[in-house]
């Protein structure tokens, strides 16, 4: 019985010889002198037939569940849907439901009934335009909430669910034809009819990046928006102030244009300066020892939002003389500001005026020079007039290339549809500034300020200040 215990595959063949474990030198040895077991099994082996190939694989079934248990058999993948339109609870509503955790019933899109409930009262025209899909459920292995991809997928990235109507957007494009939103204007037209109405397209023509062609008309809209919240009071002299009077303003800016030429700042420093000045000096009071260094301060914030290399702190006090000390420029910068809450975006004249200019360019078959300088001339005039507050700078703006083109040619009206468009103002809009204006041009109150116009004698400005139209403008209204 000792001997049947031992494995099979170590029972020697021949029956009569005592039975050992064969080793590599017994099987050598034997080998030598032919004395290998045969072939063929004994008789006695008959009755339990087993080959060395059943042995094998008898000896890897009893393995089997070994090895399944240490390293199962790799699972085939199931085939990936299509998972664009599939939020995370719709993935959690489909496992739930091919477990067998849901009920047989209806399913709405659970994005949607969440946050939208659709009222009793909905009419039948109404219905045709929402298109939510409501889908009973009847495999409970299969995905029950089909919805269709636009509305879920919209409601998603905008952060709110919504039902999205399933006709097309029939909202009108808007022109810009005026700064407010006119119900009986005449005027309204988009892109596509400029033409017919005589208006030359001047933003599809330029192939610079820099010109921002496909952005300047919301631009522009944004600037007619802003224009009217951030202007200052056009009567704060009679209101706030008592030791101030308009011609001291008009003392101080005549020096800071001297200062803007003298560290060569550009024009918009100069404007968004006189913007400052007078948006503070609307509601804060201020004495006449003061003002020169409120006018520092402004052009020291106005050269840091403005410049690429603004003067430093120290040269605006050298430019005063001293008079003032770097610790009482930057209190005072710091006051102003806090009053303003840093909004130094300003739709200033000179912005408006860029896009004017180019637009009246366009009935030159080259453009003029001396028509751009002559405009940025009687633009800064106002800057000195304290009147002028009380007009908008795109009124200002159209009115300065209104009379520069009237100065320069008297053969034909100076106002024509595109201007119209474009500065979104009519010539009966203009009249009153254009006649201040001329009254500036012409110096008809003796204004002994003369640093605008010595700068623009010079003939690199092509002299503009001398010139004069020969017809008076009044014959045009």
């Amino acid at each position: 019985m000792k001997n049947a215990t031992m494995n099979d595959e170590n029972r020697s063949s021949d029956l009569g010889k005592p039975i050992a474990r064969i080793t590599r030198a017994r099987a050598k040895a034997l080998g030598s002198l032919s004395g290998l077991p045969p072939l063929h099994p004994s008789s006695k082996q008959a009755d339990k037939p087993v080959s060395r190939a059943n042995l094998k694989r008898a000896a890897s079934d009893k393995k089997e569940p070994l090895s399944s248990s240490v390293c199962p058999p790799p699972k085939k993948r199931a085939v990936l849907k299509d998972v664009t339109n599939i939020t995370c609870e719709d993935l959690y509503m489909n496992c739930m439901k091919s477990a067998g955790g849901q009920k047989k019933g209806k399913v709405a899109p659970a994005v949607v009934s969440k946050f939208f409930k659709v009222p009793g009262d909905i009419k039948e025209n109404e219905k045709d335009e929402l298109k939510v899909e409501v889908v009973e459920s009847e495999d409970s292995s299969a995905s029950n909430l089909t919805t269709e991809p636009t509305e879920i997928a919209d409601a998603n990235k905008l952060g709110e669910v919504f039902l999205i109507p399933n006709k097309t957007d029939t909202r009108k494009h808007i022109p810009l034809t005026s700064a407010v939103v006119r119900e009986d204007d005449e005027h309204y037209m988009n892109n596509e009819s400029l033409d017919d109405f005589g208006i030359t397209d001047i933003d599809t023509k330029h192939k610079d990046p820099l010109m921002c062609s496909l952005y300047a008309a919301d631009i522009y809209s944004a600037l007619y928006a802003r224009q009217v919240d951030r202007r200052p009071l056009a009567d704060y002299m009679e209101k706030v102030h008592r030791d101030i009077t308009p011609g001291m303003r008009g003392i101080l800016i005549d020096w800071l244009v001297e200062v803007s030429e003298e560290y060569r700042l550009v024009p918009d420093t100069l404007y968004l300066t006189v913007n400052l000045i007078d948006r503070f000096l609307s509601e804060n009071y201020m004495t006449k020892q003061n003002l020169q260094l409120l006018g520092v301060t402004c052009m020291l914030i106005a050269s840091k939002y403005e410049e690429i290399c603004a003067p430093h702190v120290e040269e605006f006090c050298f430019i005063t003389d001293n008079a003032y000390t770097k610790e009482a420029v930057v209190k005072l910068e710091s006051c102003v500001l806090n009053f303003l809450g840093f909004q130094l975006s300003v739709p200033t004249t000179k912005k408006f005026l860029r896009r004017f200019i180019q637009a009246a360019q366009v009935s030159y078959k080259v453009p003029s020079v001396e028509l751009e300088f002559l405009a940025n001339y009687l633009a800064e005039l106002t800057l000195i007039d304290y009147s002028f507050l009380k007009y908008l700078p795109s009124i200002i703006a159209a009115s300065a290339v209104f009379l520069a083109k009237w100065t320069l040619d008297q053969s034909e009206l100076p106002w024509n549809p595109t201007l119209e468009y474009y500065t979104r103002h009519k010539t009966s809009e203009l009249k009153s500034a254009v006649l201040e204006l001329q009254n500036l041009q012409l110096n008809t109150n003796a204004y002994t300020l003369n640093a605008i116009r010595e700068k623009y004698k010079q003939s690199k400005f092509k002299s503009v200040s001398t010139l004069r139209s020969p017809k008076p403008v009044q014959s045009l209204f």
